[in-house]
């Protein structure tokens, strides 16, 4: 008897609805996208309305295949991928490749994997909606225009490999411009006098603010000297209590997360990644705890708001269940059918979450604690503020009681900065008076939460791609990691942010891509046609590219910097960008030379951190230092350090040794000799067979036992068999060989470097 065929895009969404529909229904997974735009070719007709030429590829031939048979066999279809533009096109794919007619009522969405959502689903099938599948083609197309077009400008013009595209360009410009004003910052210094006030036994803690009745931000203390003045003009003080103001205020809780608030909070408290947090979400809501994790709707449920009420009465008392609160979606172009990502169960606390790793729970904590905070009373708090007085000074200490925990019961709790009972006449003493000296900070490097929130406020890019473009800036070498996860530009980036900038201004003009993406919400709300809002970009930009690529060369755009002259050649020292990325050189190479290719002048590779704008001629001098000759071996042979393709190394005549430790430039000859001697003896062991065990009876080959990098192993000259560390080498028998060959000969080849 044939069943009813559910197609999902996920195999793990895929097991769990198979748990909710049992044996009635055969549910298979796409694997994602199976049909695009083919990789080795543009694969869109521009003279004919953008016509794209869609793709199977070939890891995706045999899911195509069993998808077809069991769709062949099945008493009815659904499409069930996500419900966004990129499922919806998902979903459209599929009913191409099956001949599935997607005027057919064969679509269904669901916005959480339990199984009420999922039998509601089945219910009120629905066709595919091909405005938002136009959106998401429009999306694709435009970015492989862009991407195929300009790509190819910046190989010939700057460096082969770079790529470009409207998000991760903007992108990639926002962490420029901010590395920028932070070099251009000047840093000043001042100073803050700090109190440690105590009444009736109790330290409090209060803050210099004012001289003479103005404020110290007009008076700017901005040394030692100064403070010290003022610390010694209060050795002898009486403190006062001129006034105390209280103030009772009322916290709201925040609203439920969205994709991009859960990207900041989880980078903010969790130190995740954005990338990272998306694949935990996806792997929460694909076994079913969590809503659908890609949205920009603040809307929940009428279904969640009631056990939301219903659980908080149960467990906190009725004063933390004040009915259903609901929220309204301010971002642009956000879809109010769709949900605020939250747990599918209100009273699935985190402890009830069931086995999942350390990471995905602490995720799923943070969203179900914000999305019951949602549904909380607010907090109240009874804030205090008193103004001391000590001669022409004046000190100010803040304190906070909470009066009414409401939201804060589970979601970020607050410290309570408690005050002594001060009243207007109190005189307080004051135990310590502490001048602490400061240095105004440059803007913040931008870390994942503080780029995304950005992206988000200049309408550039959607929810679901804010990951993926921090992903991709970082893996195409423009954007690097410091030590605390911030971003900050390689010198890649600022060439071609400075020719982007110069040449295509409109492709990292935030206004400009922000229109753009209001354009494909219009296409996805039907208010626009994808075609003509193709035209109106691409024929301006292709007709640029065209007039660039003939009238910009090389040389205007690869930009270089005198760092300054070598002390002991008087040789200018230069900073430039070359193929293999940016590099320090001691001269010009005259242009005898260069034609014959001799003389070349000595360069090095900047290191990661250093930057074409900001090396040092000390920095610039340490870089040229290599190759570096330490010393010479007994045998009269130079050893030389130097850094190759794959690390420092020392080399001495055939002689070669990996440093893993040692710096190349300051190794001591002592060292060198040291591991060189090692490395030598190494290769001879490795040379020297352990044990001679006879022919192999199947390729006549000599079996040895031998030692390599990996430890030691068996051979008969084509086929290595590794030994158990905790083997004896010595032990290995003729027969023991043998059979650990003929193992490996059946043993499935690996394919290095593929993913499978």
């Amino acid at each position: 008897m044939s069943k009813p065929l559910l197609i999902v895009e996920s195999p793990t969404k895929a097991k769990t609805i198979t748990k909710f529909l049992g044996k009635d229904y055969t549910v298979l997974s796409s694997f994602g996208h199976i049909r695009d735009l083919p990789k080795s070719k543009t694969g869109v007709d521009v003279e004919h309305n953008y016509e794209p030429t869609y793709e199977i590829p070939a890891k995706s031939k045999k899911t195509v295949a069993e998808l077809k048979s069991a769709a062949a066999k099945a008493s009815e279809v659904f499409l069930a991928s996500d419900h966004d533009r990129e499922g919806e096109a998902i979903a459209w794919h599929v009913a191409n490749i099956l001949k599935l007619d997607p005027e057919a009522q064969d679509r269904i969405t669901f916005h959480e994997i339990t199984q009420h959502a999922i039998d509601e689903a089945v219910k009120h099938p629905r066709k595919i909606d091909m405005d938002l599948v136009n959106a998401q083609q429009a999306r694709r197309i435009l970015d492989r225009l862009v991407g195929y077009e300009l790509s190819p400008f910046l190989w010939k013009k700057v460096q082969r490999g770079l790529s470009a595209g409207r998000v991760q360009s903007v992108a990639v410009r926002l962490i420029v411009e901010r590395e920028r004003e932070r070099q251009a910052f000047k840093i000043d210094e001042y100073w803050s006098i700090d109190a440690l006030f105590n009444k009736d036994g109790q330290d409090f803690e209060g803050k210099l603010l004012s001289r003479d009745g103005k404020s110290l931000e007009k008076l700017a203390i901005n040394n030692e000297q100064a403070a010290q003045a003022i610390v010694a003009d209060l050795a002898d003080a009486k403190y006062e209590v001129t006034s105390v103001e209280k103030k009772e205020i009322k916290k709201s809780p925040s609203p439920p997360f969205t994709t991009s608030t859960l990207q900041i909070e989880a980078n903010n408290k969790l130190g995740f990644s954005a990338k990272q947090t998306m694949r935990l979400a996806q792997k929460l809501y694909e076994t079913g705890r969590i809503t659908y994790m890609r949205t920009d709707s603040l809307n929940l449920s009428e279904k969640f708001l009631g056990e939301a009420q219903e659980y908080l009465k149960k467990e906190f008392g009725d004063q933390y269940a004040i009915g259903a609160q609901h929220y309204k979606t301010k971002a642009k172009g956000a879809q109010e059918a769709h949900e605020a990502i939250r747990p599918t169960e209100a009273n699935r606390s985190p402890e009830k979450i069931g086995n999942v790793d350390a990471q995905s729970k602490k995720l799923y904590e943070l969203i179900w604690r914000r999305a019951l905070a949602s549904q909380m009373p607010p907090a109240i708090l009874e804030r205090t503020g008193v103004d001391i007085t000590a001669k022409k000074y004046g000190f100010r200490a803040n304190g906070n009681i909470i009066k009414f925990d409401g939201y804060m019961k589970v979601y970020r709790g607050a410290k309570e900065k408690l005050l002594p009972k001060l009243t207007k006449g109190d005189e307080v003493l004051a135990k310590t008076v502490t001048p602490n000296q400061h240095f105004t900070e440059p803007p913040a490097r931008y870390s994942d939460a503080s780029l995304v929130k950005a992206l988000e406020e200049f309408g550039v890019g959607r929810p679901s791609t804010y990951a993926p473009t921090i992903g991709t800036i970082i893996d195409r070498g423009y954007i690097d990691r410091d030590d605390n996860k911030k971003l900050f530009p390689n010198d890649i980036a600022n060439i071609v942010t400075d020719v982007l900038v110069e040449h295509f201004p409109n492709i990292v003009d935030y206004k400009f891509t922000a229109k753009m993406e209001k354009s494909l919400d219009d296409v996805a709300e039907g208010k626009e046609a994808w075609v003509p809002m193709l035209d109106d970009f691409y024929k301006p930009f292709h007709k640029n590219i065209e007039e660039k690529s003939e009238k910009v060369s090389r040389d205007d755009v690869m930009k270089e910097r005198e760092v300054g002259k070598d002390p002991k050649t008087g040789l200018m020292l230069i900073a430039r960008n070359g193929r293999f990325g940016p590099y320090i050189q001691l001269g010009e190479w005259a242009e005898a030379d260069r034609k014959e290719k001799k003389n070349k002048p000595k360069s090095a590779s900047l290191e990661k951190g250093m930057s074409i704008d900001t090396v040092t001629v000390e920095q610039a001098l340490q870089l040229l230092v290599l190759p570096r000759v330490v010393g010479k071996t007994a045998a009269g042979e130079e050893i030389v350090a130097d850094k190759g393709r794959f690390g420092p190394y020392l080399r001495a005549g055939e002689v070669t040794a990996t440093l893993k430790e040692q710096d190349p430039r300051t190794i001591t000859l002592e060292e060198a000799l040291q591991l060189l001697k090692e490395s030598e003896e190494r290769k001879k062991k490795m040379a020297t067979p352990i044990a001679e065990l006879g022919e192999d009876p199947k390729t006549k080959g000599q079996i040895l036992v031998k030692f390599g990098r990996y430890g030691y192993y068996v051979t008969d000259g084509e086929t290595n068999a590794s030994i158990k560390k905790a083997d004896d080498p010595q032990a290995v028998t003729r027969a023991m060989a043998i059979e650990m060959l003929e193992k490996k000969r059946l043993a499935p080849k690996r394919s290095w470097g593929k993913k499978k």
